[in-house]
Parts: C-alpha cells; structure tokens; sequence
C-alpha cells in the first residue's frame, strides 16, 4: 500500500514524496484514517514503528482543512505532550517535513534553556504546540499557554512519562483541556497504571497495536559477547576498530557510566560523545546533531536519553551492560533496522549478567547467538594492556552507583521489579 492510497491532502502527499516516503508503516496504515474520522486512538506501539508520522500527518491535515487558519491571531489547537527534550525536538522536525506545504505554524517547548524564544513564539501565534510536562505547566502558570482552545491532543510515550514520574504533571495538564477533544495515547507498554491513564483521558477509543515488545525486528543482526566486566572497554575499542561499523549507539547503565565509555573511546581515537540526564540541554543537542550528521561516530546513551532518539541508518546498537529489564533490550536494538534496513545489535554480557541475558532470551523467544572467537572471552581478566588501552583498567558504568538512571526507572515499568546486582 502506498501513501497514495490513503485519504490524505495533495501537500501532505508532495511532502511525503519530498522526504522519500512512499509506503506506509503498519501503524500508519491503521491509525491514519481512523484519526482523520476524528475518532480518539489507543496505540500500542514501540519507538522506530512510525508512530509519530501516523499522528503528525493526520493533525496537519485536519487543522488545514479547517477555515481561519491564516488569521493573525491563531489560538493553540492542538498539543502533543512528551517526556523528553529530544523526543520534542524530533517531533517537531516531523511537522515542519510534513507541513512544509501547509499554512500551519508549530513550536517546541521544553525547560533546560531560555525560555524567551519560546514565549516569543507562542505570542506569534502558533497552531501545534509540542511540549514536555514541566516547561508547558510552568508557561500557564506565567499565562502565555491557555490550552482551553485545544482540539486535539496527544499523550505520547506514556509509560515512559510515568517512568520518569511526569504523572501528577500530565493529570494537571489534562485537567485544563476542553473535555470535547479528540484524543490521542501512545505508549511502547501497557502496564495497569498505564491503561489507567489512558481509560481517564480516552472515550470509546479504536485500538491500534503493532510490533508487541516481546518481538525484534528480522532486520538486526544479534549477537552476545561473553566478556569480563573489566575487559569490555578493550572489547568495545576492538569491535569499533572495524571501519565497516558506521555508526553506533552505545547503551551504559548509569549516567555516570556513559561519561566514561566516551571517555576512554576518545582516548583510544573514537569520535566518541556522552548524552544522559545530567548533560545540559544545549550539550545533549549538540551531541545528537553531531550524531546525525556523522561528525561523531558514536554516541555513549543510558535508556532515558535515548528514547525518542530516532537516527536514520543506524547500523550498529552496542549494549555495553545489558539492561536489567529484559523489554529494555528490545527498545534498545530497536533503534537498528528500521524502515527496511539492515541492522547490527552487540550484547556484552559479564559473570553478574547472565541472569539479564536468560530472562532477554525467554522474552524474545529465542537464544542470542553467541560469539566465542574474540579476544577477551570471560574469564581471562584481567588482561594484558595493549598499545591500544594505554590507560589503567577502570570499570565504566559500576553497579556501586547507587541510583542508576536506567534501574530507577525501568522498576516502575510493566511486571518487573528486580534491581540491579550491587
């Protein structure tokens, strides 16, 4: 099926066109007319599906069609709220691609940066207002946002937002929308508190559900390295030692973690940059640009700052330490092999993470393959240093941190209640 097919406007079909898109993904087969008939939608869908095409395209069209749009005054209709400043970022580069042929105008707004060009925006008028929690709370309470002319609203990575305990936030936002809107909810899980939140904001909803978390993509190639904790920083350098590794995104646990996998890859000659919570916001975009545009060959993520990430051709996920949470992993590996393409997902697995590794393998319903004939297999720590290592051996991303980023807040998610090994 192609776009063509759909009931779509001819500038959001040149817009498509212009961005290469031809063909749909299932998600935006299902949910596109659905929400072009102005009925609310419960999506179950994970990040790389196409989910934010499938709800930016139908608003766009459904707000051009509407008269008034060129007046000078142009109260907000419609919000997408988010959890993160990337995932914001990135959804608002979704607008401008789809609309550029529109008469609409859109804004992000998100905390960590001035927050002047944003006011000045939103007294330009704008008609699509992207926002994280804390950022748009905080502009009604200084009266620049009034959401009672909203018509549409989005609630997107909904389990990521109560992970990261945006909650009582996202029920203060709610609370101040027109209670005739259509409403849209989006969330990669469906954990009780989850499906609680989506009962409270939807009314007699159409379900969509594609790619279940249990499930990886046929296009990543997976594989396991069994390694001692102490020698994987020489195991990482030797697997990005191989040029055929264009890009890759290196997950550690802890924030702390992902400073020194960057570390010490900059040292060894990597085109290497950390993205976690404790980055300001002016870095961690930086980071990603750099990411996108190859100027830095590998990105060093824990779980939170990378959600949302969405870079095209990535070749390579790397999970440095395997997560504690067995659908982490598949998010993870999930950033690979999209829209068709091929991908690659490396596992490093210590002593310690073995049960990690069962419990990933009984998910997915299949064992990762494992690869023996590399130059640290487990128990040979620690090892020699090579010219390539000249630095001591350190153990990045220590389980000792008391709060990881990723453990924090994985607990919270689904059924799965086990922390990490001290």
């Amino acid at each position: 099926m192609s776009f063509t097919k759909l009931p779509l406007i001819e500038p959001i079909l040149e817009a498509l066109s212009a961005e290469g898109y031809t063909t749909p993904t299932p998600i935006q087969e299902q949910a596109i007319p659905i929400l072009l008939d102005r009925r609310d939608l419960l999506g179950c869908a994970q990040t790389g599906t196409g989910k934010t095409a499938a709800f930016a395209i139908p608003i766009l069209q459904i707000l051009s069609e509407q008269k008034g749009s060129e007046r000078g005054q142009r109260p907000i209709k419609a919000l997408i709220l988010t959890p993160t400043r990337e995932l914001a970022i990135q959804i608002g580069e979704s607008f401008t691609a789809y609309g550029k042929y529109l008469n609409l105008r859109h804004t992000v707004i998100f905390g960590g940066v001035s927050q002047h060009a944003q006011t000045q925006a939103l007294k330009a008028g704008v008609d699509i207002l992207i926002a994280t929690p804390g950022r748009l709370l905080d502009l009604m309470n200084q009266r620049f946002i009034d959401l009672r002319t909203i018509e549409l609203f989005v609630l997107d990575e909904a389990d990521r937002m109560l992970d990261m305990g945006f909650v009582h936030d996202v029920k203060k936002v709610i609370a101040k929308l027109p209670s005739q809107r259509q409403s849209l909810f989006f969330s990669a899980t469906m954990p009780p508190d989850v499906a609680k939140l989506a009962d409270s904001i939807l009314r007699k909803p159409a379900k969509v559900e594609v790619t279940p978390v249990s499930s990886t993509a046929e296009t990543v190639k997976q594989a396991v390295y069994f390694v001692d904790k102490a020698n994987k920083k020489r195991l990482l350098i030797h697997l990005l030692n191989d040029p055929k590794i264009g890009s890759a995104l290196v997950f550690a646990r802890t924030k702390h973690g992902a400073d020194k996998v960057a570390k010490d890859l900059a040292k060894a000659g990597i085109q290497a940059e950390a993205i976690h919570g404790n980055k300001s916001q002016n870095a961690r975009q930086r980071a990603l640009s750099n990411f996108k545009t190859r100027q830095t060959r590998v990105l060093v993520a824990t779980d939170i700052a990378a959600r949302g990430i969405d870079v095209e051709e990535l070749s390579h996920v790397i999970n440095y330490e395997l997560p504690n949470v067995p659908e982490t992993y598949v998010h993870r590996i999930g950033r690979t092999g999209r829209a068709g393409n091929n991908g690659v997902a490396f596992s490093f697995c210590d002593a310690e993470e073995k049960e990690y590794l069962r419990d990933i393998n009984k998910l997915i319903a299949k064992a990762i393959p494992v690869v023996d004939n590399h130059p640290y297999p487990l128990g040979t720590a620690p090892a020699i240093e090579s010219p390539e290592q000249p630095t001591r051996s350190q153990t990045p991303g220590n389980r000792s941190e008391k709060r990881s980023e990723t453990a924090s807040n994985d607990f919270r998610n689904g059924n799965r209640r086990r922390f990490s090994r001290r």
